[in-house]
């Protein structure tokens, strides 16, 4: 089935690929809608056991029809279900709720709610059976199925949710989800959540942005806090957004940067944005080759550190900071872990590996990635001085189409190519909470 009611979805046994039996369906788990655009299913709630409830995302299950769901995998995450602020429960919260039908202005009760599978393997509740309100002896009118967009009280913005409210919803979600929904919000609203977020939160959000609202929320800030913001953004991604803003006024938020912020940002608007220096952080993890192995797990440790950087650490002489003293090599966390606490980094050098020239193009880099199997690389100049390492997603940033923060996100899909799902990485265990 590609079209399925909720409600006639609880008490399905829900099974393994083999046919076993692991639990039965309790409820569903959509994202919070934000504006009119129908909210995506998450996954959904299954029991196990008699008490025992446990999430199962989406993307395992591979059919669902009259009798049963079936799994693509056997192995499911036992690890109680907890709902999460940005989520709803279909059958435990949609259900029952009263609502605005917005064409007649007449008020509904929700009945059931319809997930349909669409092209891009997302399952979204595209409609909702309700009831009208007759308001004669508590009666009610005959059942509709009504698309989404013809009704409201559902969404955050239709409910008129204060920026505080929006806020809490928006405080464990992951900055790609928050931007992806400010791109729902209507532009006052947009503007009051960035006002109300800190500093930092904020540069994490306008990283996930496309450019254009990227561009528009800058400018929407004072000069002063646009500076501050540009600070707490990664240096790469601050020089991007300022590559492509008139140079009066790039220069004038650059002026208004910490000089120790503001020269690594123009350090890298020197080279193309399509090369490895344009692409590059020069923010690396930078150790002397007198330290230990120790020191060099305790900087991967720092939860500051994108997993990409966090892969590899780089051993220089003196200076640590960019551009750094004569590059020795790098050393894989992987390695690290293999090692004695106590040893030194620089008996442990991987001194062999190529490195990446600031000039080189994307085409290249991409190669390079694919070449040694890395998703991080270092940058070094004429005078083997480290000038920075570029990460997997800077490069998928340049490889995929611009709009490409803009869509809906589809696993099984690379820049508008549709890749097979057997071709995929298998979810973790843990892969909700991961």
């Amino acid at each position: 089935m590609t079209r399925v009611f909720v409600a006639r979805m609880v008490g399905l046994p829900v099974l393994g690929p083999d046919g076993e039996h692991i639990g039965r369906v309790r409820d569903a788990v959509s994202a919070v809608s934000v504006g009119p655009r129908p909210p995506r299913v998450l996954g959904l709630v299954v029991g196990v056991g008699s008490r025992r409830r446990i999430f199962v995302p989406m993307l395992r299950i591979t059919a669902i029809d009259a009798g049963a769901v079936t799994l693509s995998t056997g192995q499911v995450n036992l690890r109680p279900f907890a709902q999460r602020p940005n989520e709803v429960l279909v059958v435990g919260e949609m259900l029952d709720a009263t609502v605005r039908v917005v064409d007649r202005q007449i008020d509904a009760t929700v009945v059931d709610v319809l997930m349909e599978h669409t092209r891009s393997r997302d399952w979204l509740i595209t409609r909702l059976a309700v009831t009208e309100r007759l308001g004669v002896l508590g009666r009610r009118g005959p059942v509709q199925v009504l698309p989404w967009a013809a009704i409201s009280g559902l969404s955050l913005a239709e409910e008129g949710q204060g920026t505080e409210q929006l806020l809490a919803t928006f405080d464990d979600m992951r900055p790609a989800d928050v931007a992806r929904a400010l791109l729902d919000l209507p532009t006052r609203r947009r503007y009051d959540v960035a006002d109300a977020l800190d500093d930092e939160r904020l540069a994490d959000v306008i990283e996930e942005l496309p450019g254009d609202e990227q561009r528009d929320l800058l400018r929407h800030l004072a000069s002063e806090r646009a500076a501050d913001v540009l600070e707490a953004m990664d240096p790469d991604d601050a020089a991007d957004l300022l590559a492509d803003l008139p140079d009066p006024e790039s220069e004038q938020l650059l002026g208004l940067m910490e000089p120790e912020d503001s020269q690594s940002v123009r350090r890298l608007l020197t080279y193309s944005a399509d090369t490895a220096g344009g692409m590059m952080t020069p923010e690396p993890i930078v150790l002397a080759p007198d330290a230990t192995v120790a020191e060099a797990l305790a900087r991967v440790r720092n939860p500051d550190i994108t997993p990409a950087l966090a892969s590899m650490v780089f051993v220089c002489r003196p200076p640590s900071a960019t551009p750094t003293g004569r590059y020795l090599g790098c050393v894989h966390s992987q390695r690290l872990l293999r090692e004695a606490p106590f040893e030194l980094v620089a008996g442990v050098l991987d001194a062999e590996l190529t490195r990446l020239h600031p000039d080189a193009a994307l085409t290249e880099v991409t190669r390079y990635f694919a070449t040694y199997n890395l998703v991080c690389g270092p940058v070094i100049d004429d005078n083997d001085h480290l000038l920075g390492a570029v990460t997997v997603d800077d490069v998928l940033d340049h490889l995929l189409p611009e709009d490409w923060r803009s869509e809906d996100p589809d696993p099984t899909t690379t820049g508008g190519l549709r890749v097979p799902a057997a071709a995929l990485p298998p979810t973790s265990k843990g892969g909700r909470r991961a």
